[in-house]
């Protein structure tokens, strides 16, 4: 029987009240985390995928890990209680990286205690550690040089150089291993040199040398006006400029005082440049005997009345001298040098811990400061012992220490020579840049770390050795200026990743060879960001972009308990998920260690399974183009797909909705429930307003919905303001709403239909 007209008007009006109210409920019910009295703004995100072609495939667990480094003395007991290592394991990070703070403070390493002297007598001269140990080694350490050139260094930054120290009897010496009878090749083309770093231009027209043995028969006095301290390594074309009256080329060492110009130039840089070597030197050891010495330089004006004033500070300490660098240095040393402010864990007490959970932890070798023979009774005693590991990173930071990569890659040669004498399938890398940010100097040539790694590649490539380099490595601290408000860096930080590596490509990083981040945090400086809700996004936005840029490892720095440091009066920080007092107790944990969790198990399914990342994008940018929500969407194999979404602007939610574009099938899907959603912002962190030493206030779980949808409706995901989100679920193609199903809400992560694993346990820490 029909109905009248009246009636079916009636029954339109129910159905379109019924679906307005559905419209509704589901729209409410499927749009987690909002937040009441704010304005919210819609945005999209979309994930382009081809099924079986994504941007990159990793296993989490070799692909996301942290490392450990050197330590002033005692910190490592501190720090490596069991306590405290089943603390660091619950971040959920599975590949471990040995970090060499030796290298960074100009130090030798003593990897293993036990070792031998060149000279065995006077317990002084070239170290070798023994390839064999009666007990576990517990320590390692560091010895200064006392031919020390550099005013400055990476670590505690506490030596100076010998070429200013007010003392006649103390020397530079450069390394003997850039000399012909190692390098099997002219001297020539590994020049030393000299540069003194004045704060200001200072007007110069003679030096005062003071030359030790070995000593340069040919050399040049040069100058220059440049910004960028940089330079002094990649030695760019109008650099330096030579002084009319600056270039010998029959010297005969001693003391040597030379008239450069008959009028003052004024020069902010000043570069001794030596081309060769006096033959002969002290007896013993032939490496005593090669490279170039130097006990003092004085460099100044010559006034009218012949009277020479110095214009070159001289002091034992980096606060009474003017700054020095050189281009190498000899690791010659004595027992008693024994750096005490420098203290690395053993390599027994590392791999004997829970910490490398039986991967292959990504070992260092000392390059700049140390001999091959030390590097490769490393890897003997390493392999005896049986421990896991098959990459071993050269050297560390070169670039922070102005060296040259021709330089550089001599020794790389030599090491490589060594080492595969006793391991010939072992991988080599490095060396782990400190910073791989393009050039931005207005210049013609650009330079920058770029130019120093084709320049570093050629080399190894010329000599037959391209091989060799079997991995790329480098630091990621993106921001040094710590003063600066964060929210512009945090937007800045994809691109400025993605500029980098493709700076390097153009200058020959090849993508056939893993690329690792070696460390990454916010800033090599201290910073409150570092302990607050802005570090937890950085990290994940370096681990998500990174990874979808065809990364295959990156490593946290920060893994072990630390302190509050201060770097600059503005702020105080640092990079760790956890603090700790005097006594080695870990007090608190920041949004670093709850954001990691979120990517290492919620993000991602942990264990060693395959997983798929691909490219997703936002509608939600700035003025400047940047994406304030950047997305970053995985393809797990538990068949589920997982999209992390970081919103980094600190005032404004966003009501955003999830689209997966099948760019083969030119389709457009959603996620399906049920979903599992995870967020994590100002909610459950809170830091202290303290200045000197910001700690958590609040410190929560992330929260953890699950909502139940149907196929036919996109859900809308509220992202809080410098929010973490993680929302997971399957893919369906449907795009109506049939119905919704209420919204589960907990306070702390919990098994789910959709994930069905266990998660490991989070520590009681307060």
């Amino acid at each position: 029987m029909r109905s009248s007209p009246r009636a079916q008007d009636a029954r339109s009006l129910l159905r379109t009240f019924v679906r307005a109210i559905c419209s509704v409920v589901c729209a409410i019910s499927i749009q987690p985390f909002t937040v009441f009295g704010q304005r919210v703004r819609d945005a999209t995100v979309t994930v382009k995928f081809t099924p079986g072609h994504p941007a990159n495939r990793f296993i989490p667990s070799h692909a996301l890990g942290a490392g450990i480094d050197g330590h002033d003395k005692g910190t490592v007991d501190l720090q490596l209680t069991p306590p405290n290592i089943q603390a660091m394991l619950s971040a959920g990070f599975k590949s471990l990286t040995y970090r060499l703070r030796t290298e960074l403070a100009g130090d030798t390493w003593h990897w293993n205690p036990q070792g031998n002297w060149s000279n065995a007598e006077g317990k002084q001269g070239y170290w070798v550690s023994d390839s064999k140990s009666a007990a576990p080694i517990s320590y390692s350490y560091g010895y200064k040089l006392p031919r020390r050139g550099n005013t400055i260094d990476q670590a505690d930054d506490d030596g100076f150089s010998r070429l200013d120290d007010g003392d006649v009897h103390s020397f530079w010496k450069s390394n003997p291993y850039l000399e012909r009878e190692f390098t099997r090749e002219s001297s020539s083309l590994h020049p030393q040199w000299i540069v003194i770093e004045f704060e200001r231009s200072e007007p110069i027209n003679a030096v005062r040398l003071l030359w030790g043995e070995p000593f340069a028969t040919r050399y040049q006095i040069q100058y220059g006006n440049f910004d960028d301290v940089s330079d002094i390594a990649l030695n760019p074309r109008g650099t330096w400029r030579n002084f009319t009256r600056g270039e010998v080329h029959d010297g005969h060492g001693g003391e040597v005082s030379l008239r450069l110009a008959p009028k003052p130039i004024r020069a902010r840089w000043l570069r001794i440049l030596m081309t060769e070597s006096s033959p002969g030197g002290p007896a013993g050891d032939v490496r005593d005997r090669l490279g170039f010495a130097m006990r003092e330089v004085y460099a100044g004006v010559i006034d009218e009345k012949s009277q020479f004033h110095d214009r070159v500070r001289h002091g034992a300490d980096r606060a009474n001298q003017t700054t020095i660098h050189v281009s190498s240095t000899d690791p010659w040393h004595r027992e008693i040098d024994l750096d005490e402010g420098v203290e690395q864990p053993g390599f027994d007490r590392v791999f004997q811990s829970d910490l490398t959970n039986g991967l292959p932890m990504l070992v260092p070798a000392g390059l700049i400061y140390d001999t091959p023979e030390n590097a490769a009774n490393e890897i003997r005693y390493l392999r005896e012992r049986g421990y896991n590991f098959d990459k071993v990173e050269l050297g560390e930071e070169p670039d922070g220490q102005y060296l040259t990569p021709e330089d550089i890659g001599a020794l790389y040669v030599q090491w490589a020579e060594a080492i595969h004498r006793v391991d010939p399938n072992l991988k080599l890398g490095g060396p782990s840049f400190q910073e791989i940010l393009p050039d931005d100097e207005e210049r013609a040539v650009k330079l920058g770390n770029s130019a120093w790694l084709g320049r570093f590649l050629d080399y190894l490539k010329r000599r037959g050795h391209a091989a060799d380099y079997s991995f790329f490595s480098f630091e990621w601290y993106p921001f040094d200026d710590v003063c600066e408000p964060v929210a512009p860096q945090l937007a800045r930080a994809p691109n400025m990743l993605s500029d980098s590596l493709r700076e390097m490509q153009r200058h020959g990083l090849s993508r056939r060879i893993p690329w690792i981040i070696s460390e990454y945090g916010y800033s090599p400086f201290a910073s409150r960001a570092e302990l607050g809700i802005e570090g937890a996004l950085l990290n994940a936005d370096i681990v998500g972009k990174f990874l979808e840029l065809g990364g295959d490892q990156a490593f946290l720095f920060g893994y072990t308990p630390g302190y509050v440091n201060r770097d600059f009066p503005c702020t105080a920080g640092n990079n760790m998920l956890f603090s700790m007092d005097d006594r080695g107790n870990i007090v608190h944990r920041f949004a670093t260690y709850f954001g990691a969790r979120l990517v290492t198990q919620e993000w991602l399914q942990p264990g060693d399974k395959v997983h798929e990342t691909y490219p997703a994008s936002s509608s939600v940018r700035n003025r400047d183009g940047e994406e304030l929500i950047t997305a970053y969407a995985v393809h797990r194999p538990d068949g589920l797909w997982s999209v992390l979404l970081v919103n980094k602007d600190p005032k404004r939610t966003f009501r955003v909705r999830i689209r997966f574009q099948d760019l083969g099938k030119g389709s457009m899907s959603s996620l399906q429930g049920p979903l599992d959603t995870y967020q994590y912002s100002s909610a459950q962190y809170q830091l202290s307003d303290g200045k000197d030493n910001p700690y958590p206030i609040r410190a929560d779980e992330p929260v953890h919905q699950v909502v139940q949808s149907t196929p036919a409706k996109r859900p809308l995901v509220s992202l809080s303001p410098y929010s973490l989100t993680v929302i997971r679920g399957s893919l369906s193609g449907c795009e109506s709403c049939i119905g919704c199903k209420n919204i589960q809400l907990t306070n702390r992560p919990r098994e789910t239909l959709a994930t069905r694993k266990k998660l490991p346990p989070r520590l009681a820490i307060p």
